[in-house]
């Protein structure tokens, strides 16, 4: 519990001294809370004194103490006020600067990560995570030491009058310590349980709305549904477990509490029974002995949630933790731009992919890379793009290895059109831009129309500002492809790779893409991966992969004069493209 406690004070970093500040300010809050009560207290004690025989009651001593405890009020009022502007924006601060963070850290690290980390498990530690910090995160310990030290307020207060009173509430305060440890405790082993369960809850249900449309077509919603009811059938079973888990020591603990006001109570009136105390004095410690652990009573959900925080910050740390394939990077700039693979080996996992791959491609040049599904064409342009370390081997830009660059200024230098395009749940103008952020109108508007994309987009309702939906959705295919060219026409990279852009598009966009493609490749470095003749017959080079391996490299003319790989292949999509264009 302290340990969590600790870190969550350690997380604040630059904004410690604020949350220090915020303490005392919770100090003097809980003094001029305290004080009111007592001189409340104290007051009817008197009145009470005066009614029975005692001495004369002053009735001047009721204003004065209206007077008196409408500005202890306002001291509260101000005192609170403060520690809300100190506290309340650390968190929202922190979460923000985590946010930013975590998303560079995504975006640095190998796409290996996401392979074994399922989406559930990501989407969890930055949303659920992030939020639990954000929302709880200061608020727990503020409740916590805020708690203690409204105790220790009024502990002081009785230790001055009565030791022995004293001593009462601090040993129902440190028993109910022992019991919020054993909470802690509990937290701490079942946060982790609880956080898997969250997550393969969210997994579960975002793997069945991204197969949503399969599970209609084939009309499997109750099979599809199995795995998700299972996951929330889990996650409720688990949760209960936890939570009628926390009911003895939560139970013991106020009991602890309640004992010790009732100690308070009777040890106050035993005394002014026996003359030691003033029945005044006796009474304020009975309204005391009432308020005294009121703080202490909410810390133990403050206990549990320390738990579901430790393992939140866990989850980030982990996050943050991952190696960055560019950690050892640096802003490279370049003249040229050739690209040299030198014996790069790589694989997934087991499975080995690429084998001794070696080859140049000439800047301002274009080669096009071929072979079966599966032989690696793909890989070797994610390896470009430093998507995934190498294994062995090493590759290298205008003279630069890859492990020489950052990530960003890398890619910087690259533009990617691959077949499966992605546009965000954003506007047409949004989603282009981009590809450079900072552009102009004008600039956007003709990379548009050399993407053969601005009359289309005119014709839409709201042109540039239209809402394309998630993926872009409300798009055809050779429409999102169209505009994810003027993306990359706009960032005007000097390498362009193409990964079989036209593969899935009608004949109609295909012409309208080429068009596009040809504006987008002009003066440029281009790797293109393709299986239409058309596309790779006019290629300064061509590479022809099998089985992980460069089996032939060459010209159209050169590579089919050869009885290989590359005849075979032209020589089937040759009979493919007969049948297609027979069938139209």
């Amino acid at each position: 519990m302290f340990k969590t406690v600790k870190r969550i004070i350690d997380w604040c970093g630059k904004f410690k001294g604020k949350l220090y500040l915020g303490f005392v300010m919770t100090f003097f809050s809980h003094i001029f809370a305290a004080l009111p009560l007592a001189l409340a207290a104290y007051t009817v004690g008197l009145l009470i004194e005066s009614q029975s025989g005692g001495a004369a009651f002053d009735a001047a001593w009721i204003w004065k103490t209206i007077v008196i405890q409408i500005v202890l009020v306002l001291l509260r009022f101000r005192f609170d006020y403060l520690r809300a502007r100190l506290q309340e924006p650390i968190s929202y601060q922190l979460t923000a600067r985590d946010r930013l963070a975590v998303g560079d850290a995504l975006k640095r690290v190998s796409l290996g990560y996401f392979q074994t980390m399922s989406t559930g498990n990501i989407l969890n530690s930055i949303t659920t995570g992030l939020s639990t910090l954000e929302n709880m995160g200061i608020r727990m310990i503020d409740n916590f030491i805020g708690g203690y030290l409204n105790f220790l307020v009024i502990f002081v207060c009785l230790a001055v009058c009565s030791p022995v009173t004293a001593l009462i509430a601090l040993a129902a305060a440190a028993l109910s310590l022992g019991f919020m440890l054993i909470i802690s405790h509990y937290s701490s082993v079942n946060a982790p349980v609880e956080a898997q369960a969250n997550r393969d809850m969210t997994g579960a249900v975002i793997e069945y709305a991204r197969g949503l449309a399969v599970v209609k077509s084939f009309g499997k919603s109750g099979a599809a549904m199995e795995s998700v009811t299972k996951a929330i059938g889990d996650s409720k079973r688990i949760h209960l477990k936890i939570e009628w888990g926390y009911v003895p020591a939560n139970a013991l603990h106020l009991l602890a509490l309640k004992c010790g006001s009732v100690g308070l109570a009777f040890a106050a009136a035993m005394q002014c029974l026996n003359g030691q105390m003033d029945f005044s004095v006796m009474l304020m410690f009975v309204f005391f002995s009432f308020s005294i652990f009121a703080s202490l009573e909410p810390i133990s959900d403050s206990a549990h949630t320390l738990g579901v925080i430790d393992d939140a910050m866990d989850q980030l740390d982990a996050l943050r933790g991952e190696h960055f394939i560019d950690a050892n990077g640096r802003d490279v700039r370049l003249d040229h731009y050739d690209i040299r693979f030198n014996h790069v080996d790589f694989g997934y996992d087991e499975r080995k992919v690429l084998k001794d791959v070696s080859f140049t491609i000439p800047e301002k040049t274009s080669t096009a890379i071929v072979g079966p599904s599966g032989s690696g064409k793909t890989t070797i342009c994610s390896l470009l793009a430093r998507f995934y370390d190498l294994q062995s081997g090493s590759i290298s830009v205008g003279g630069h290895d890859l492990r020489e660059f950052t990530c960003d200024s890398l890619l910087s230098n690259i533009s990617m059109v691959f077949q499966n395009v992605y546009l965000f749940n954003d506007t047409i103008r949004a989603n282009i831009l981009f590809g450079k952020p900072n552009a102009t109108e004008d600039e956007m508007i003709a990379a548009a129309k050399k993407a053969r994309c601005h009359d289309f987009i005119m014709a839409l309702p709201n042109g540039y500002d239209t809402v394309v939906g998630e993926g872009g959705g409300t798009l055809s295919g050779g429409e999102k492809q169209r505009i994810s060219i003027a993306r990359a026409i706009l960032k005007n990279a000097p390498i362009i790779i193409l990964d079989e852009a036209t593969a899935s598009i009608d004949p109609e966009n295909e012409h309208l893409i080429q068009q596009a493609i040809s504006e987008l490749t002009r003066g440029k470095t281009i790797i293109t991966i393709a299986h239409r003749l058309a596309t790779i017959r006019n290629a300064d080079q061509i590479l022809v992969v099998e089985d992980g391996r460069i089996a032939e490299s060459g010209t159209h003319d050169e590579l089919v004069k050869q009885n290989g790989v590359y005849r075979r292949f032209t020589a089937i999509r040759e009979q493919d493209e007969l049948w297609r264009i027979a069938a139209e």
